[in-house]
């Protein structure tokens, strides 16, 4: 590799775990037009694999909000990630795979806790504006609900 592709190699990793991270925070702070915002126009979802649905970013955007509105807490962590570039050995391409565990706890309005846990897969593509989701699917692995106690 030259130092050319190493140095874009490496900004392409910095710039997708920034879109993974803000995808995360976007979620946990229920920021959905700044979720939309990450995804290419034809971008979509797929949350079945938690028992969600499957659409568009907005489509799934609108159905995060409404699942999450009744937690009064929730978080989304995104973990152990492993990406794969296209072309890495020439210059770097303008797609990616990223893989990566998630831990997603929740509060519920009535004080129940809810933790799950699972694997999320994100497409990405470079365009002009930088890189964007162009596919994102969620597979749950586990879930634990518990009564809340309270804490002092």
């Amino acid at each position: 590799m030259t130092q050319r592709v190493d140095l874009a190699t490496v900004m392409g990793r910095l710039a997708i775990d920034e879109v993974i991270t803000d995808y995360a925070v976007a979620v946990a702070d229920a920021d959905w037009p700044g979720y939309r915002a990450l995804f290419t126009p034809d971008g979509r979802a797929d949350h079945t694999g938690e028992g969600g649905i499957e659409g568009s970013a907005a489509e799934v955007a609108d159905w995060l909000a409404g699942t999450l509105r009744p937690y009064s807490t929730h978080q989304l962590l995104i973990v152990n990630r492993r990406l794969r570039m296209e072309d890495p050995d020439t210059f770097p391409g303008d797609g990616a795979e990223l893989r990566a565990d998630y831990l997603s706890p929740r509060r519920h309005e009535s004080g129940e806790e809810l933790m799950s846990g699972g694997r999320c897969t994100f497409g990405l593509l470079r365009g002009d504006t930088g890189w964007l989701l162009r596919m994102v699917a969620v597979q749950e692995k586990w879930r634990r609900v518990s009564a809340s106690a309270d804490v002092g």
